[in-house]
């Protein structure tokens, strides 16, 4: 894929990512770019040769601002491609573009000023320095990057604000919270101010409620700085939280992409069904999923936005049978909810529910 043909709202693409761990991977590929006529033969004859398949034909793209959301149970092969896309593990195969830019043709300086620069990590094992404070454990990355002393304190006292973290700067990791600590590993990976952020798994660690504390402080901090993420989680209903499109994989490939709400209702198999099936649709589908279009005059209706969730509808729905003006985010009108197409939604997911689910 050459830059001119990038679209230019796609921050990163991943193409055709293949990563094999055994004696001759590199057997199996010519010319590098992952392109191959019969994927699913291919994979299957690399297991049979004693060969683990980590990540097979693995394509997606991360728009600008968007939250891409990678799940799938443990081994599925997210954390390894998450890897593959800083180059922590190098792919067998395939094409991995930011901002336009091949990043499997980089030097490793010319990496290395990528991952300073552009890039913001933060794993599930926090990481942090215990020999430093909170400070200065978040101003690390700026001292690699050779910003003078003055400038990176200055940067590294925004994020603390911005991460909820003042009065601790000068605490060691030993004397936070889990979650305090995760929020010094988020802290550090926006000092950089990255164009595009991963997370692996970043909050697996932690007890529910923290973690809940947690997501809803993500979401803050995006809603704040719009950045491009690529989120790894094996929890859906964490998934379903935070997630603008989300894809779910399964030995090491893809097996659906989508918004939340499309992989609930127009699940592709019974694997992708099994997540979906324990989902509060209520709570899950949105005034935009069941819009129609008018019949007759809108004046005087009330309106809500597009995001606005099914159980906030309800109650004003079954007191106003004409229905709602449903928004979109610039102030064009989506079209009508009323009460029968949610409830139709609504049974769409009791049909397709648990007691349809193959376990």
């Amino acid at each position: 894929m050459e830059k001119s043909t990038m679209n230019k709202d796609v921050r990163l693409s991943c193409r055709n990512i293949w990563k094999v761990y055994g004696p001759e991977s590199d057997q199996f590929f010519e010319g590098g770019n992952g392109v191959v006529d019969d994927p699913e033969t291919l994979a299957e004859n690399m297991a049979k040769s004693d060969h683990i398949v980590a990540n097979a034909n693995v394509s997606f793209d991360v728009h600008v601002g968007e939250i891409f959301v990678i799940m799938g149970l443990s081994g599925s092969g997210k954390s390894t491609i998450v890897r593959c896309l800083s180059r922590l593990v190098e792919p067998d195969a395939g094409e991995i573009f930011l901002d336009g830019e091949d990043l499997l043709k980089k030097t490793s300086s010319e990496l290395i000023e990528i991952r300073r620069h552009k890039m913001g990590m933060v794993f599930q094992s926090f990481g942090l320095l215990p020999h430093l404070n909170v400070i200065d454990n978040i101003a690390f990355p700026l001292k690699l990057q050779g910003i003078p002393e003055k400038e990176r304190y200055a940067q590294a006292e925004r994020v603390i604000e911005l991460v909820g973290l003042q009065g601790r700067e000068s605490n060691f990791p030993k004397e936070l919270s889990g979650g305090q600590q995760q929020r010094v590993g988020i802290a550090r990976s926006l000092a950089v101010e990255p164009d595009v952020w991963l997370l692996d798994e970043p909050f697996s660690a932690l007890d529910p409620l923290i973690r809940k504390k947690m997501q809803d402080e993500f979401l803050r901090i995006q809603s704040l700085l719009h950045k491009s993420i690529v989120f790894i989680t094996h929890d859906f209903q964490e998934a379903l939280r935070i997630a603008d499109r989300m894809a779910i994989m399964r030995d090491g490939k893809i097996v659906q992409i989508g918004r939340p709400v499309d992989l609930i209702l127009n699940p592709v198999d019974d694997y992708v069904r099994e997540f979906t099936h324990d989902v509060p649709w209520e709570s899950i589908l949105r005034a935009s999923d069941i819009v129609e279009k008018p019949d007759g005059p809108i004046e005087g209706m009330g309106r809500v936005s597009g995001d606005t969730s099914l159980a906030s509808l309800l109650s004003y729905l079954s007191d106003h049978e004409e229905g709602v003006i449903v928004e979109a985010k610039d102030g064009s009108v989506l079209g009508i909810a009323r009460g029968q197409g949610l409830l139709s939604a609504l049974a769409l997911g009791c049909a397709i529910g648990p007691a349809h689910v193959k376990v």
